[in-house]
């Protein structure tokens, strides 16, 4: 496939108002791509390089985008030649990388349409802005396989992504699905909640549920398969290395194969608040033990759920099953704090979920998640079984300043310095912010 076909379907994607407009776009085009080129698609139209970071950044682009490479006339670039130039500038390293980096993205360039130019100055600078996300881009492979998508959603929950499923249903079909199955020691995506205004207006939408603590802290999905034990993050980064804690923690549980759902969180020893989210994060990013971080702040991890235990997948069990198999695995230290509502509309449970929710503030946490007791476990979506409910402060800000843009935002406005009023009449900033903006 041309690359030139990707950028023609970038475009009319982003122009496309309806949702199931954008779909149809991108069936008709995975239905054109061979199955090996249907991940580079996907990548592609979802703004990310397989490669990841390569090294390329716009000090470099700047030199090399229209008119400073004539473009070519007719489009005859591949996405598989797209793929290997990208990988050479991957495996650039050493003295004169920068320099071999430029003249390598000049001969890209140099092969590309005006077209081709500008989809790949996106792609390099990660700004890829036509709508094509995952889940549009899922139908949209589900349309071109003609299977049902909420088979091939399970099948990408399971797998972890959708490249490789979109690969092999394309290849072979509907039966190609079969082979995508929960397994300890490869990460899922994590099931995700949606939000309510309140726990009564939450225990109202679900009926009987469980109302946990929410805590403000690290995702974390620990998978054990004997002795071998590994820790994801919710994007499934492996981050097993830098907590031998959970490790340790996941090593006394009396099984030696599950798959665990939950947060890691820092707790002050003397209070039993939680640390900061910055805090615990600064930790888990650090690949080295510098200055004796672990001990100054040690991690524990709190478990809410259990996806596979003793070699059955639980995913589809009721969330009442799959607790009683949690606190089999764990002791109650090692997870969250819940109170059940059996009767919803029984006045003194609900009471008793609204007081659980005033404690679980009182002890420093961001809220609660209220889930439906009979609610499969939904990796991968954000489900309506789960609702969470926190406190909504807001807050009337003005715009100090403006910055002007660099780089890629060069000739316009960038981040927008917001304040607050003061008591006496000023203004203190309180921070900056891009978000919503675009260059136009």
């Amino acid at each position: 496939m041309l690359l030139a076909r990707v950028a023609e379907v970038s475009r009319q994607v982003a122009a496309a108002p309806a949702r199931s407009r954008k779909i149809a776009l991108l069936a008709e085009l995975f239905a054109e791509a061979t199955p090996e080129e249907s991940p580079l698609v996907i990548a592609y139209l979802s703004g990310r390089l397989p490669q990841g970071r390569i090294g390329v950044g716009w000090s470099t682009l700047k030199r090399v985008v229209p008119p400073a490479v004539p473009p070519v006339v007719e489009p005859a670039l591949t996405l598989a030649e797209v793929d290997a130039a990208l990988d050479a500038l991957a495996g650039v390293a050493g003295p004169g990388a920068q320099a071999e980096r430029a003249r390598r993205v000049g001969e890209l360039f140099a092969a590309a349409t005006v077209e081709e130019q500008e989809l790949l100055v996106r792609l390099l600078s990660g700004e890829v802005r036509q709508g094509a996300l995952d889940a549009v881009a899922l139908e949209g492979v589900a349309k071109a396989a003609a299977v049902p998508a909420g088979d091939l959603r399970r099948a990408v929950m399971l797998e972890g992504a959708l490249p490789p499923v979109a690969r092999a249903v394309l290849a072979e079909g509907p039966s190609a699905l079969d082979r995508f199955t929960l397994r300890v020691g490869r990460p899922v995506q994590p099931m995700l909640a949606h939000t309510a205004g309140s726990v009564t207006e939450a225990v109202e939408a679900l009926g009987p549920c469980a109302v946990e603590e929410k805590l403000d802290g690290i995702r974390i999905q620990v998978h054990r398969e004997g002795e071998r034990v590994r820790v994801h993050t919710r994007s499934l980064d492996d981050i097993t290395a830098r907590l031998p804690e959970v490790v340790a923690v996941a090593l006394e549980a009396p099984s030696e194969s599950y798959i665990l759902d939950g947060e890691l969180i820092a707790l002050d020893p003397d209070s039993g608040r939680p640390a900061a989210f910055q805090s615990i994060a600064g930790r888990v990013g650090s690949r080295t033990d510098v200055g004796g971080a672990r001990a100054a702040l040690p991690l524990a991890p709190v478990f809410f759920d259990v996806l596979a235990a003793d070699g059955e997948a639980l995913v589809d069990r009721p969330g009442r099953e799959r607790h009683a198999v949690l606190a089999r695995l764990l002791p109650a230290d090692r997870r969250v704090r819940r109170v059940e509502v059996t009767a919803p509309d029984d006045p003194a449970q609900r009471s008793a979920a609204e007081r659980f929710f005033t404690e679980t503030l009182a002890r420093g946490h961001e809220g609660v998640l209220v889930k439906a007791l009979d609610a499969p476990y939904v990796a991968g979506r954000r489900g309506r079984t789960w609702l969470k409910v926190k406190p909504v402060h807001t807050v009337d800000l003005v715009v100090l300043a403006v910055e002007r843009g660099h780089g890629r935002r060069t000739g316009h406005l960038s981040n927008l310095h917001l304040g607050a009023r003061t008591a006496d009449g000023g203004f203190a900033m309180v921070g900056k912010t891009f978000k919503g903006l675009t260059d136009l």
